[in-house]
């Protein structure tokens, strides 16, 4: 059978480095996987028989690569902190529903790619965060994931069986309450952390978060737990002062959370410059989590790196 791999490329390249995504947790690494995942389909292109779709193989073909890569860095959350941790911009997520013909194309729900997920999946091991995914993220049987794994349906189900119960642990008791069609008072509340952080105004933003809130910074190491310990650890940082620099905002969304880019323009320099995007989790009605990632991620969403 002659594969068209310009087609193949397009029509399943983003449902592909979602599956890289979930698997690594990494936006750079996952764009490198399934590149990676095209160009060993390449090579092995005589190999396809048509014994099941093109769909299948592909993502075996992924899923491999992902086991590979992961393989050769072995790694191991530290705590409950994924140093390696990327954001994934929700346009990348877009259409993947429509990218496969087959009745078992893949469906985005923000449960299976929100930050908590991703940071409770990468503590499982590699094997059976990869069965996790096929069989209860993907909806793939038993017997197509015994398949993919070159395993046993036992083994599988035994490897399924402890994924679960891994992330459960791993899990928040509460889970994000953001969509794209979040309320007007969800909306409001992004805006309100916009202008209180361009104003760097402390009170405001201690105001926006649940008592218990809690800030982490991949690839830093460590966990700020409560809202007045975060921001002082924003004005120790030195948020609102003139040297700290103008700053702006703009507002987006990664892993079907709201999403804000921040841009400082020192002093005596014309343009603002990316430095952080901050990923939100909002439940009832406070922020309930930020996550902070280096600023170079944002030209990733679509953003521009300076203005």
């Amino acid at each position: 059978m002659e594969l068209d791999f310009d087609a193949l490329a397009q029509r399943h390249r983003r449902e592909l480095q979602l599956h890289c995504y979930r698997m690594l947790g990494s936006l750079e690494e996952s764009e490198d996987a399934v590149q990676e995942t095209f160009l060993r389909a390449w090579r092995r292109r005589e190999t396809y028989q048509g014994r099941s779709t093109v769909r299948a193989w592909l993502y075996r073909i992924a899923t491999n690569a992902c086991l590979d890569a992961l393989a050769r860095r072995p790694r191991k959350p530290q705590g409950g902190e994924v140093a390696w941790l990327q954001p994934y911009p929700d346009e990348l997520l877009e259409g993947i529903a429509e990218a496969g013909a087959e009745p078992d194309a893949a469906v985005v729900e923000k449960e299976t790619i929100e930050l908590a997920f991703m940071v409770a999946i990468q503590h499982l091991p590699p094997k059976p965060r990869a069965a996790l995914i096929l069989r209860d993220v993907l909806g793939w049987s038993a017997k197509e994931t015994a398949a993919l794994l070159e395993t046993s349906v036992a083994a599988v189900n035994s490897a399924l069986q402890r994924a679960r119960a891994g992330l459960k642990e791993h899990l928040p008791e509460r889970r994000v309450d953001w969509s794209a069609d979040a309320t007007a008072a969800e909306r409001r509340l992004v805006e309100r952390y916009v202008e209180a952080n361009d104003r760097g105004d402390a009170h405001a933003l201690v105001a926006l978060m649940r008592e218990d809130a809690t800030f982490s910074m991949p690839p830093e190491p460590g966990v700020y737990v409560g809202r007045e310990a975060i921001v002082r650890c924003w004005i120790d940082g030195g948020l609102g002062t003139e040297e700290f620099g103008d700053i702006r905002s703009l507002v987006t969304f990664a892993n079907r959370q709201p999403a804000v880019a921040c841009y400082a323009r020192k002093p005596g320099e014309d343009r603002h410059r990316a430095f952080a995007l901050d990923v939100l989790r909002i439940e009832d009605g406070a922020i309930t989590d930020i996550t902070t990632f280096d600023g170079h991620i944002v030209p990733a969403f679509g953003l521009p790196p300076e203005f």
